[in-house]
Order: structure tokens, then sequence, then C-alpha cells
């Protein structure tokens, strides 16, 4: 915990609560960083899943990798929001940048999908304090109304990430082997070095104030126990239902103990008032509960898009994972463009309610145009909905974590922030569980379905007659690397089946973000505060008496 003299040594700053432009540039560098770290991760692994799950003989079994990942980056999301709000953030980011670091180190050495979604657990455990300590910081220190000027970094290295990750997975996962080791296996490699560098820049450069605790410190470790009694086995059973049965013994248990999991997270953080990890009176302000509602169902469609299209791209159309993150190019360049656009919008008017309802208007529309997909379709015209889901998607991050910062008191921002980045990821994970359950639980009666299509073609009628055609079909669901060795016509009802249970998902995906548009009509206007978070808590506290 910081010292009254640590925060001196750091400068007038962390004293007052307001910083400099040059203060506040130093302190963005280290987190620009640890985003770096981050978001570069996620643009590596999407674009080499299907090469690393091929490998590993189990590419029906990637949502497991990424759901294990995604559920414990969730439920510590609050927890590091809200241990931020009570001792600071500066000493939970580093512990939250070494975990990730240490969980992408023991996925390199993963020998399974099973030991895949284990290690990316690990890494999820440090992930869920990479985001929502950013972006707590960063409303320490930056009044919301100015933080368009800074947004622009934090997309430059998004944007930046973008391009790299797909670069730089697709050689890595492209090589069979690289010093030793498999190539994919440098996809989480790469992370050790960028982590050493991130802890090194933000121990020089991070220099906030960190509150002192006030009266005894009371930690909801109830909360957060009933919270993965809740997640793991209704996140479970998303997954398996489809082979469970949804009405099997297993999955009755898994939605009873989950729905046990969440009386209990209700009544802990009852029990806890303030010191919940979700304080019940965040759901008393208007604004709050909308954006939390908005941000589940943006959650869904924004997971659901990403994680499917580079599957499409690869699969559906024979792209390597170098080339489909270029192919994702179109939704990043929509995202920074409306992420920065609107933030400078915001910054001059002041006003935010309109851009998260006309950006969830667009998310819908595009996932609309995209269930339109098949096998057949000229990239190009999946290029175009791309965009405008990056559009919609730029239109409603930002504009709704900025409402949900200023709809709380300043001493809470970090559990305000933790908050909206824990059901949006709530959304995310439950999406990424059913959308995959749903693909791959389609996918085998649609590829049978297209070859019936085209029975008539003597190459097709030779592949039905393949008294092991069902094993191939069934197989392909795990190693679809043989797709591109089929002759075509043998391959296009292949494609053909994803491409069908992909526009369901994505038919899905776009009912998920007309809820959201449904929702956020009830938002109210919310008033932008011109101060940072750390100043507007210190003119909250009393003067202290004068001896």
């Amino acid at each position: 915990m910081a010292t009254t003299d640590d925060a001196r040594a750091a400068g007038p700053g962390a004293e007052t609560g307001e910083y400099s432009h040059r203060q506040i540039l130093t302190i963005i560098s280290g987190l620009m960083l640890g985003m770096f770290l981050g978001a570069l991760d996620q643009t590596i692994v999407s674009t080499s899943i299907r090469t690393i799950a091929d490998d590993l003989q189990g590419l029906s079994l990637q949502a497991w990798a990424t759901t294990a990942y995604l559920i414990t980056a969730t439920i510590t999301t609050p927890i590091y929001g809200k241990l931020g709000d009570l001792y600071g953030r500066k000493r939970l980011f580093m512990t939250a940048i070494t975990i990730f670091v240490a969980g992408s180190a023991l996925c390199s050495f993963a020998t399974s999908m099973t030991t895949l979604a284990i290690y990316r657990a690990v890494q999820g455990l440090g992930a869920g304090g990479l985001f929502t300590l950013i972006l707590a910081i960063i409303g320490d220190i930056v009044s919301p109304r100015e933080r368009a000027k800074y947004t622009g970094y934090f997309m430059a290295v998004f944007g930046t990430s973008s391009v790299l990750g797909p670069l730089v997975g697709g050689f890595l996962a492209g090589r069979e082997e690289l010093l030793g080791l498999t190539g994919w296996r440098w996809v989480f490699l790469v992370n050790v070095p960028i982590g050493a560098l991130a802890l090194v820049v933000v121990l020089r450069t991070l220099h906030v104030h960190a509150p002192a605790p006030q009266g005894r410190i009371r930690i909801d470790w109830w909360g957060a126990a009933s919270l993965v009694v809740a997640l793991v086995p209704l996140l479970t059973v998303a997954e398996q239902g489809r082979e469970w049965g949804w009405t099997s013994g297993r999955s009755l248990a898994c939605f009873a103990v989950g729905a046990v999991g969440l009386v209990a997270f209700v009544m802990a953080e009852r029990a806890m008032g303030d010191a919940a990890l979700i304080p019940p009176r965040l759901f008393r302000i208007r604004a709050a509960v909308v954006t939390l509602g908005a941000s589940i169902l943006v959650g869904v469609a924004m997971f659901g898009g990403i994680m499917l299209l580079p599957l499409y791209m690869q699969i559906v159309h024979g792209a390597s994972p170098t080339e489909s993150g270029f192919l994702m190019l179109p939704m990043v360049v929509g995202m920074m463009t409306a992420s920065i656009g609107s933030g400078r919008i915001i910054a001059r008017t002041g006003k935010v309610r309109t851009f998260p309802i006309v950006g969830s208007a667009m998310v819908t529309a595009a996932l609309l145009l995209l269930s339109l997909s098949s096998a057949s379709t000229d990239l190009v015209w999946v290029m175009a909905p791309m965009f405008l889901l990056g559009l919609g998607l730029g239109q409603c991050m930002q504009p709704l974590l900025l409402t949900m910062q200023s709809a709380v008191p300043p001493r809470e921002i970090g559990v305000a922030t933790s908050s909206a980045t824990f059901f949006r990821q709530i959304g995310g994970t439950v999406g990424v569980a059913v959308f995959l359950s749903v693909l791959f639980g389609s996918v085998g009666g649609n590829i049978t379905q297209a070859f019936s299509d085209r029975a008539d073609d003597p190459q097709v009628q030779a592949a039905m007659a393949d008294p092991g055609f069902t094993d191939q079909i069934d197989r392909i669901q795990d190693d679809s690397s043989g797709i591109e060795r089929l002759p075509e016509a043998v391959a296009f009802p292949i494609k053909q089946g994803f491409a069908e249970s992909m526009d369901t998902v994505f038919l899905l995906a776009a009912g998920a973000g007309f809820l959201a548009f449904l929702i956020l009509l009830l938002m109210p206007t919310v008033e932008l505060r011109s101060t940072s978070a750390s100043a507007a808590a210190r003119a909250d506290v009393p003067a202290a008496p004068e001896p």
C-alpha cells in the first residue's frame, strides 16, 4: 500500500488527484504496455486456435480453452476492482501481469485441449485484472470528458496489436518447429518477454495515489466463492449440454448447483452491503442498471462475432491464420474509427446517451447481414458488415463505461468499472459457450444435408457411398485441416455445412444486439464529470480539523 511519502515522491498529481498532461502520459505508457500484452494475446490466440486445436486433436473442444479463460477472467474481475478501491491499483496490476505471464508459459507446454484449458484458466486469473485495472486507473487520473484526448493512444495500441497479432500468430502457428518447439507454442511464450518488460515499465512509471483504508476492511470472500459456484456449472452445461442432453441428469444437476450459487451470491452481497464485490445499491441507480443489462448483451454479440469470424474465414474460405487476421481489419478499423470519433464528440459536448443506442442498432444490422453469408459469398460482401460491426461496437464500449463511471460516487470507480466489465464478460462467456455448442451441435446435420443437396454429383455420390463417410464427418469436426485437401466438389458441402451453422449463430448474436438496443432506449441522461475520480474523491473528504 502506498504511503503519503510515496505519493509525494510520485509527484504533485498523486497528492492532489489532478495530473498534468505530461504526468498522465508517463502513467499511460505503463498502462499501454499492459493493454498491449492482453490485446496481443487475444488476437494471436483467436487466429491460431484452429491450428492449435487441430494439432491437439480437439477442434470441437476448443470452447473449453476459450471458456476456461473467460470463466476465471470473469470471476476475478470484480475482485480486482474491489481490492483496487481498497488498497490501490499498482501492486494489483503488477500481480495480474505476473499471473498472466505464468499462465502463458504453462499454455506453451499443453499436451491436450484439456490441459490447455486448465492453463488458460490460470492465464485468465491474471487477465481479469489487466483491462479492469487499466480502465479504473484512467478513470482515477482523467475526467470522463477529457478522456477522449487519450483514447487515441489506447486505440493505437489496440490497432497495432490487431495487426501484429495475426502476423505473429500466423507466422508461429504455421511453423512446424521453432527452436525445438512446435510453432504454435510460441503463441503463448511470446507473452513472457512482453510481460517482463511491462512489469519493469509499470514499476517505474505508474505512480498513483493509493487510498488509505478507513476503519475495518472487509473482503467479500463469501461473495467470491458463491460466484464460482454459480458460474462454473452454468457455463459447463452451456458447453456440454449438446453432448449430455439439456434435460439429462448431469445438466439438471449443473442448473441446480448454479441456481444455488446465484442465490448464495445475492445473499452474500446483501449481507456485505458496501463491502460487496458488486454493491446492491448499484442496482438502485437507473443508469447503472441499464448499463449493466446492456453490457451483458453487447458482450454476447461482441464475443460471438469476434470468435466466429476467424473460424469462418479459415474453414469456409480456406484462409490461413495470418490471412484471417488481416481479413479482420475492417472490423478493427471500424472500432477504432467509432471509438476515437465518439470520444472526441463526447469531450466536446458532454453527451453520451445517443452513441450506445446507435451502436447497438449497427451491431444488430451487421450481424443480420453476416447471417446471410454462405460458402459461396464473396469476401467483399463479408467485409462491409464486418466494418459496420466494428462501428457499432466502438460506439458501445467506451460510452457505456463512461456512463457507468459517472453514475457512481468517485470513490467507487473501481467497482463501477469492474462491474461493467464483469457483466460484459458474463455475456461473452455465456455467448461463446452457447454459440460454440450451437455451432458444433448443428454442423454435422448441416454437412449431411449439404451433401444430400448435391447428391447428383458423381464425386459427392462416391464420398457418401464410402462406409466411413459418417466417421470422416465426425473427424472433421475435431480436425478441420483436411478440408483443403479434399476435391472441391466434396469440400464445398462441408464448408456449406459450417457456413449454415455459423449463420444460425450470427442470427442469435443479432437477437442479443437487438435486445441491447431496446434496453438502451431506457438509458437516462447522465452528466459526465469534468474532474478525475481521484480529485473528486478528495473533494468529498472533509478537511481535517486544525490543531
